[in-house]
């Protein structure tokens, strides 16, 4: 019997009905330890023997690859592959797909979630009062304000319209996106600089540059308008997290959200431990609908390739024959 490997945290702790396709048209289920991040040996032994694989975030890279000589696809549950060599995997001819949008509604509300968060110093004030205090934060509401996005894609054009719906002006800059698509509902793009330089919050939704710089460092932190909320629910690559620090202890920065780590979890840090720093497991798209949606998109996409049944025709381009 064919093998599927499957390895993102939402499908190894649960989640057997989502996986039920691939056992219905024919195949073997292989998972990874449940609720955690294969390391590299772990997906060195996993692999021998499947032909498609349902991955999740953990980094695949020529060692990993080489492990999987009957490898015909990559279904990523999501829309980014930063963490795939894709050198290496087109020169083994195995296929990488995307399950694009799926997750973007999850990662869009949870990034308004944690700039009213900021805003209105939520966490510090529940804190405090759990442990018997009494700390009223003065906040700032939403309507009136500025929020930036930085990668308008599906998921950045989403947290700008639930931004608009709180009464907020919206920018946007992002090269690649069509001009008619993110304007349509009342957001202006704009160069980074204005953007940085206008906004009271700004939200990174875009993926890492192929040098491996960080989008937002200490330059771009200090044409950041004063007092402003940085948020990251993109890739932890995008920030310099020594300048962000920096930022915080000097006033620069009145908040920073993030839900992405370059290690996960991550290791205790100075930045981490800030009173200034929200930070969460990396559960923007870690709701019940979006887990569905992500496990359903990567499935289908899978299952296209490999073939309705095992052992079945393969008919996208690229896959071997």
């Amino acid at each position: 019997m064919s093998r599927v490997l499957v390895t993102p945290r939402s499908l190894t702790g649960g989640g057997d009905e989502l996986v039920a396709p691939l056992r219905e048209a024919g195949y073997e289920v292989v998972r990874g330890a449940p609720g955690r991040q294969p390391t590299e040996q772990e997906l060195v032994e996993l692999l021998p023997g499947c032909v498609g694989w349902v991955a999740g975030v953990e980094p695949i890279g020529p060692r990993v690859l080489d492990a999987a000589p009957d490898l015909r696809a990559i279904s990523r549950n999501g829309a980014g592959v930063d963490n795939i060599d894709l050198d290496a995997a087109r020169a083994r001819r195995i296929e990488v797909l995307r399950a694009d949008g799926a997750n973007a509604r999850g990662v869009a509300e949870l990034t308004i979630a944690l700039y009213l968060a900021c805003a209105r110093g939520i966490v510090p004030s529940a804190v405090a009062l759990r442990d018997g205090g009494w700390e009223r934060a003065l906040g700032g509401e939403a309507a009136g304000r500025t929020l930036g996005v930085i990668g308008a894609g599906a998921i950045g054009r989403l947290v700008l319209s639930l931004a608009r719906g709180l009464g907020m002006e919206t920018l946007a800059t992002d090269p690649l996106a069509p001009a008619e698509l993110v304007e349509r509902d009342g957001t202006r793009l704009v160069e980074l600089d204005e953007l940085l330089a206008r906004c009271d919050a700004v939200s990174l939704h875009r993926p890492a540059p192929a040098d491996g710089r960080a989008v937002i460092g200490a330059a771009e932190l200090e044409r950041m308008r004063g007092g402003a909320v940085l948020l990251n629910t993109a890739r932890a690559s995008l920030v310099d997290d020594g300048a962000v620090l920096a930022a915080l202890d000097g006033g620069r920065l009145a908040a920073y959200a993030t839900d992405v780590f370059e290690e996960e979890p991550p290791r205790p840090s100075a930045l981490l431990r800030h009173p200034r720093v929200l930070a969460t497991p990396h559960i923007g798209g870690f709701t019940s609908d979006s887990v569905r949606r992500a496990a359903t998109a990567a499935i289908d996409n899978l299952l296209a390739v490999l073939g309705a049944r095992a052992g079945g025709p393969q008919n996208a381009e690229g896959t071997r024959r």
